[in-house]
């Protein structure tokens, strides 16, 4: 399954979609209709409809999640080992160039040191979101940054960058003629 963010669901989710799936289950055995249970469920009529097929054939037991979509490479305990290791820093494990953050293809390299396990780039970032590691962001702001000029920015250079409001009253592109109102 493909979803907007590019990985697959974590296990919260997971259990967020499988409720919503049996939810659906007990609508079906009450003998509502596709649309309603859709319009209820705030899902499309598609997945209604693929929903109620399982559930023809196998009850509400073939509705409930079957797990991740792919068997998870590092145990329970390189997790928590690789989780140590990121909190400190990719300084204190070789990359100590400007940028001073992890990236997808650092946590890669850390894993495949450690623990001569393989992952692809996708498979690294679907790990770290099944496990509730995001981007990072800079935990403090740069050392130049000047909160007053950025303001002055704002108040006085955006507006004339940004240039007036349009209208509600109908223009014209003839050069010629104006536009009537």
């Amino acid at each position: 399954m493909r979803y907007a963010h590019g990985g697959g669901l974590t296990p919260k989710e997971q259990e967020k979609r499988e409720r919503v799936r049996l939810d659906a289950a007990e609508r079906f055995a009450r003998g509502e209709k596709t649309e309603a249970v859709a319009r209820e469920l705030r899902v499309t009529s598609r997945s209604v409809r693929r929903w109620r097929r399982l559930w023809e054939e196998g009850g509400a037991d073939a509705l409930c999640s079957k797990g991740p979509a792919s068997v998870e490479r590092l145990s329970p305990g390189q997790w928590e080992r690789l989780e140590r290791e990121l909190k400190r820093g990719p300084l204190v494990h070789g990359w100590d160039d400007e940028f001073q953050g992890w990236t997808l293809k650092r946590v890669k390299l850390l894993i495949g040191r450690m623990f001569h396990v393989g992952y692809t780039i996708q498979g690294v970032w679907k790990l770290l979101r099944r496990h509730g590691w995001s981007a990072q962001v800079p935990l403090r702001r740069a050392i130049e940054r000047d909160d007053e000029a950025i303001e002055v920015w704002k108040a006085e250079v955006w507006p004339r960058v940004k240039g007036p409001r349009r209208t509600w009253v109908p223009t014209s592109a003839s050069r010629t003629r104006q536009a009537r109102g």
